[in-house]
């Protein structure tokens, strides 16, 4: 089935290391947040936002209710020290077609998460739960893992990290991964060694570099 450059589901075939060359080192979340468990999936989904704060996981429980199905949630928390789900949050939101959780944060039961293969990317696991008090709004802009997140915005999670792709640049960079992988797919190794020893001796060259 061919997919529309602007519908996120294309980006499932791209790895997050393409997307970083085209986006930069701001797109990407930091390395405290990732996979719980593996070989961790490709996931890909327009971003629905939640904040939380410290110790509270209430709008979290709130958003698997209403995402729409293909979603990534994605929450701003910062909190080490409370769970912001467990294994039936993730799997109310599994069942109910989220795509994956990025969270930062913490979650628990971690052996029923992964059980179920449902994404998560993370800061890691502890066992006791967060309050449930705090009401904030729901799809407003959140930071997590050092990055802006609008909802809307392409969450791409894989192995290697999670890339956040502005909503109005998806088209854009969508095809421009595209059109990488395809050059990548007829590169030889040979042909890729020859053009990077090439540049490399150039950088040297230019920088004074005068060894073999």
């Amino acid at each position: 089935m061919t997919t529309d450059s602007n519908d996120s589901t294309g980006f499932a075939a791209v790895p997050t290391t393409i997307l970083a060359d085209l986006l930069g080192r701001s797109r990407v979340m930091d390395i405290g947040i990732r996979p719980l468990w593996g070989p961790a999936p490709r996931v890909a989904g327009p971003a629905f936002t939640v904040r939380c704060p410290p110790g509270d996981n209430l709008m979290l429980h709130a958003a698997i209710h209403r995402a729409d199905p293909g979603s990534v949630i994605v929450v701003e928390s910062g909190d080490l020290d409370y769970a912001l789900a467990g294994g039936n949050v993730c799997a109310v939101a599994q069942r109910r077609g989220v795509a994956a959780f990025v969270l930062d944060g913490l979650i628990r039961d971690l052996a029923e998460v992964r059980e179920a293969r449902f994404p998560v990317h993370a800061r890691g696991v502890i066992p006791i739960p967060g309050a449930k008090a705090a009401v904030r709004p729901l799809n407003e802009r959140a930071r997590c893992g050092g990055v802006d997140v609008d909802p809307g915005d392409v969450v791409v999670a894989d192995e290697e990290g999670v890339v956040v792709v502005p909503a109005a640049r998806a088209a854009e960079i969508l095809t421009a991964a595209r059109a990488r992988l395809a050059k990548e797919a007829t590169e030889t190794l040979d042909a890729w060694e020859e053009t990077h020893r090439a540049r490399v001796q150039k950088i040297l060259t230019e920088n004074g570099f005068e060894g073999r």
